[in-house]
C-alpha cells in the first residue's frame, strides 16, 4: 500500500479521475478516466486516453511506477540471472560483420565484437588488407555518452563517410561526415536527418543529397517522419543554406502528401539523378529522373517515370536505364527496364514472373543481379547490362542472403549468407559464379550440429496453407512437454526469412522449441500474400487466424502443450499477438507484446501514424474502421477474462510506436484479467524501438522475457518463492 500511496500522490490526480483497482492484484493501480468517441455510428470508450500526453507528470510517474513494479517482480524469478549469463556468453561468443559498403577496393562494415556493447565502424583498403577501426559510437570525440551508428554511406572514392549518430535508441540522427584518412569529423552536423537511408554522394565527392524533416518552428512544426524534402549539401556550407531540390513544399506545382518520403540517388557512370518517393509505408513507390547536372533547386526538371499504379517495389538506375521490380499483374514480381533516353517507349520486360519472389537488386560493372526468395532460400539471377540473357548465378550453399553488395567498378558481388542453424559467412561471387569466402566474417565457435530446423505447412481457418518454421534439438520427443515460443509478425510485406541467432541456443539447449509463423501480411509469397493480411483490404483477421492455427498445430502435434506455449510479436506484430490472446486467451500460458501496436484507432494520431495508414488504415474510412475495431487488441480486452501471463515491453524513447500504446495495453489487461497471472510493463528508459539498443540491453530484455515465460510455464528453477 505504501507503493500505491506514493504512486497516487505522485500523479496528483483530481477526484474526477477515480482509481480502479486492477484485476491483476500484483499490479499498481492505474487511474481510469473514460473518454467516449463515436466512429461511423459506433461508440467507443477509452479509459486511458490520459496516457497519450507523454509530457504530463501523470504519465511519467505512472510509467516509472510500472517499470519499478516489473523490475521487482522479474528480480524474484530464481533462474533469471543464470539464464542472462548464458545469453550474454552466447552474445559474446564471436564477431558479427554486417552492413557492408564497397567503394572501389575499399570495404566498410559494422562489426559487433566481444567486449563491446555496440557495433563499431571498420574499413579495409581491400578485402585482403588489415582492418582499421574508424568509429566507436561510445567514444565520439567531444560528444560524451552512448551513441549508435544509424547509417554510414561512403563517398565514391571512399575518402569520406556520411554517418548518422543518435543517442538512447531515439533514431534521432545527426548527420556527420568522417574523414577516413585523418580519423576526424568534418564540421558538418545536420539535424533532422533521421530518415537517411538514402544519403547519396555526387560525382564531385564534395557534395551529397540527403533527406531532412522540418526543424522545430518551421512550417509543420518539428516533424519526425512527415513533410520531408531532399536537400543538396556542399561540404563546409551551413546546412541552413542547403537548397531543397525535391519533396514537400519545394515546387508548388508538384504536390506531395505529408507522409511521402523522398530520396535522390546517383549511380556512377549515369548522367541521371533518380528521385524515389516512398508513399508512407505503402510498398508501391514512385520514381522521377532528371539530368544530374540540372539538379540544383526548385527548378530541377524532374520527369515522372513510375507511379504507384505501376506497383514498383524496387528500382535501380544503371546508365540510361531504370530497372524496376513490379508486381503489377505479377504478385511475385517481374523485372522491367525503362529506357530513359526514349521517354515515350514502354518499359521492356526483362524477367517474367516465376515461382520465386523478386525482392531487390545490386549493380555491378557489367550486370544487374536480382535476389529472389524461393521457399525460404535466396536465388540470384545475373542480367548483363550489355548483350546476353539473364542467367542463374549460383550461391555456394542454400541459405538466405542478408547483405547484398555490388560495386559499379567491379564485376563481382559481396554476399552475406546465413540460415536458421548456419551462422553468417561473407562470400565474394565472381561473374562466372565462382564463390570465395572473404574471411571478413570469422566462424563462430558454436556447435549447432545438434539443432535442426523444420518447415511445415499448417492449414489456417480458411484452408490456406501457412508455412511454419520450427527449431529444436534433434531427436526431441514430441510429447507435449517442451517450453515453446511462437513468433509472428505479418505486415508491410516483410518476410520472416531464416536468420541465425547465437542467443537462441540458450533456449534450445534446455529442450525448448522456437517457431516462426509465416503469416499472411508478410511477403513470403509476394504481393498477394501481403494484401491477404492487410487492413486496407479488410483482411487483417487472416494474419491473426494464421498465427492461432500455427499455435494449435504445435499443441496438436506434441511439440508443446497449452501450459507450455508462449506467443510473441513486436511492433506491427503487437497486433498479431495482442489479437491472438484476446481472441484465444486459453491457448497460451504466456505472451509478450514488444513495442507493440495495440490501439489501432489512435495510432494514426502519433508522429509515425500517417505513414502507416497505407498498411493499417484510417478511422476516417468506414470500411477501414470496421476492420480496425474488430481486431484492435486494446479494444478487444474484455473484463473478467482469464488472460495468460503477459509481459509488455517498451522503450521510453520509441519514435515508431509511442510508449503510451504499450502502456494502455498493459493497463487494460491488468484491469481485466481474472487468471491471477501477472501482467507486467517492462520499460527501458534509455531505449527506443530496438534500433540502437546495445548488446547488454538486448541481453537483459531477452533474459527477462524468457524467464517470465518459463515462470508462467511452471518450469522448475524459475518459480519465485511465495
Amino acid at each position: 500500500m505504501r507503493l500505491l500511496a506514493r504512486f497516487l500522490a505522485g500523479l496528483m490526480l483530481t477526484a474526477a479521475l477515480p482509481a480502479a483497482l486492477a484485476a491483476d492484484p500484483t499490479a499498481p493501480a492505474t487511474p481510469r478516466a473514460d473518454v467516449t468517441d463515436t466512429y461511423h455510428g459506433v461508440t467507443v470508450t477509452d479509459p486511458y486516453r490520459w496516457m497519450e500526453d507523454m509530457n504530463h507528470p501523470q504519465w511519467k510517474a505512472w510509467l516509472k511506477t510500472q517499470a519499478d513494479h516489473a523490475a521487482a517482480v522479474l528480480a524474484r524469478i530464481p533462474g533469471r540471472d543464470t539464464l542472462r549469463q548464458r545469453i550474454a556468453e552466447l552474445s559474446d561468443a564471436g564477431e558479427s560483420v554486417f552492413a557492408l559498403e564497397r567503394r572501389g577496393a575499399r570495404v566498410f562494415y559494422l562489426k559487433s565484437e566481444p567486449g563491446h556493447d555496440s557495433p563499431r565502424l571498420y574499413v579495409r583498403r581491400n578485402l585482403g588488407a588489415p582492418e582499421r577501426l574508424l568509429l566507436d559510437p561510445h567514444a565520439v570525440p567531444r560528444q560524451p555518452g552512448r551513441h549508435s551508428i544509424d547509417f554510414h554511406t561512403p563517398s565514391p572514392d571512399g575518402r569520406l563517410v556520411a554517418v548518422g549518430l543518435s543517442v538512447g535508441g531515439s533514431e534521432d540522427s545527426v548527420l556527420r561526415v568522417f574523414d577516413v584518412a585523418s580519423g576526424r569529423f568534418l564540421r558538418e552536423a545536420i539535424r533532422g536527418a533521421g530518415l537517411n537511408d538514402g544519403v547519396s554522394w555526387r560525382p564531385d565527392q564534395r557534395s551529397f543529397f540527403y533527406n531532412r524533416t522540418p526543424p522545430a518552428g518551421a512550417d509543420g512544426g518539428a516533424e519526425r517522419y512527415n513533410k520531408s524534402a531532399v536537400y543538396l549539401h556542399v561540404l563546409g556550407r551551413d546546412p541552413a543554406k542547403d537548397p531543397a531540390v525535391f519533396g514537400w513544399g519545394v515546387t508548388p506545382s508538384r504536390r506531395f502528401d505529408a507522409p511521402d518520403v523522398p530520396y535522390v540517388f546517383t549511380t556512377p557512370g549515369s548522367p541521371w539523378a533518380h528521385a524515389v518517393v516512398l508513399h508512407g509505408d505503402a510498398p508501391e513507390r514512385s520514381s522521377y529522373v532528371a539530368p544530374l547536372s540540372k539538379v540544383n533547386g526548385p527548378d530541377t526538371p524532374w520527369r515522372r517515370v513510375i507511379d504507384p499504379a505501376d506497383a514498383v517495389l524496387h528500382a535501380t538506375l544503371a546508365g540510361n536505364r531504370l530497372f524496376a521490380i513490379s508486381t503489377r499483374g505479377a504478385s511475385r514480381g517481374r523485372l522491367v527496364s525503362h529506357d530513359l533516353g526514349r521517354p515515350t517507349r514502354a518499359p521492356v520486360e526483362v524477367i517474367p514472373q516465376g515461382q520465386a519472389v523478386l525482392r531487390r537488386t545490386a549493380l555491378t560493372s557489367d550486370a544487374l543481379v536480382i535476389e529472389a526468395l524461393d521457399g525460404g532460400v535466396s536465388r540470384l539471377t545475373r542480367v548483363p547490362l550489355g548483350r546476353g540473357t539473364p542467367a542463374a548465378l549460383p550461391l555456394p550453399f542454400d541459405a538466405i542472403v542478408r547483405d547484398f553488395e555490388g560495386e559499379p567498378t567491379s564485376a563481382d558481388l559481396l554476399v552475406r549468407m546465413e540460415g536458421w542453424t548456419r551462422a553468417a559467412s561473407i562470400h565474394r561471387i565472381a561473374a562466372d559464379g565462382r564463390a570465395t569466402d572473404t574471411g571478413l566474417q570469422k566462424p563462430l565457435p558454436l556447435d549447432t550440429s545438434g539443432i535442426e530446423a523444420r518447415r511445415v505447412m499448417v492449414k489456417s481457418a480458411d484452408g490456406t496453407a501457412i508455412p511454419l518454421s520450427i527449431l529444436m534439438r534433434k531427436g526431441l520427443a514430441l510429447d507435449g512437454s517442451h517450453p515453446t515460443i511462437l513468433f509472428g509478425y505479418g505486415a508491410y510485406g516483410i518476410s520472416m526469412e531464416p536468420r541465425f541467432s547465437a542467443q537462441r541456443l540458450a533456449w534450445l539447449e534446455r529442450g525448448g522449441v522456437l517457431a516462426v509463423a509465416h503469416v499472411r501480411g508478410g511477403g513470403e509469397f509476394g504481393a498477394d500474400w501481403h494484401n491477404a493480411g492487410r487492413v486496407i483490404h479488410g483482411n487483417k483477421q487472416n494474419t491473426i487466424g494464421d498465427f492461432i492455427a500455427c499455435a494449435e498445430y504445435l499443441v496438436s502435434t506434441g511439440y508443446t502443450s497449452r501450459a507450455k506455449l508462449a506467443g510473441t510479436g513486436g511492433s506491427a506484430g503487437g497486433i498479431t499477438i495482442g489479437a491472438a490472446i484476446t481472441q484465444r486467451p486459453e491457448l497460451f500460458a504466456a505472451a509478450q507484446s514488444a513495442v507493440g501496436l495495440s490501439d489501432m484507432l489512435r495510432m494514426e494520431l502519433t508522429p509515425n501514424g500517417p505513414p502507416n495508414i497505407a498498411e493499417f488504415g484510417t478511422v476516417a474510412n468506414p470500411d477501414h474502421f470496421k476492420t480496425m475495431f474488430a481486431i484492435s487488441p486494446y479494444h478487444r480486452v474484455t473484463d473478467g477474462t482469464p488472460y495468460p501471463g503477459v509481459i509488455v515491453t517498451t522503450g521510453a524513447n520509441d519514435p515508431r510506436v509511442d510508449a503510451w500504446l504499450p502502456g494502455k495495453m498493459a493497463a487494460r489487461l491488468q484491469a481485466a484479467t481474472t487468471s491471477g497471472r501477472p501482467v507486467l510493463l517492462r520499460v527501458d528508459f534509455d531505449a527506443g524501438h530496438g534500433m540502437g539498443s546495445t548488446k547488454s540491453q538486448y541481453v537483459s530484455e531477452l533474459a527477462d522475457v524468457w524467464s517470465f515465460f518459463l515462470w508462467q510455464m511452471g518450469e522448475p528453477g524459475f518459480q519465485p518463492a511465495p
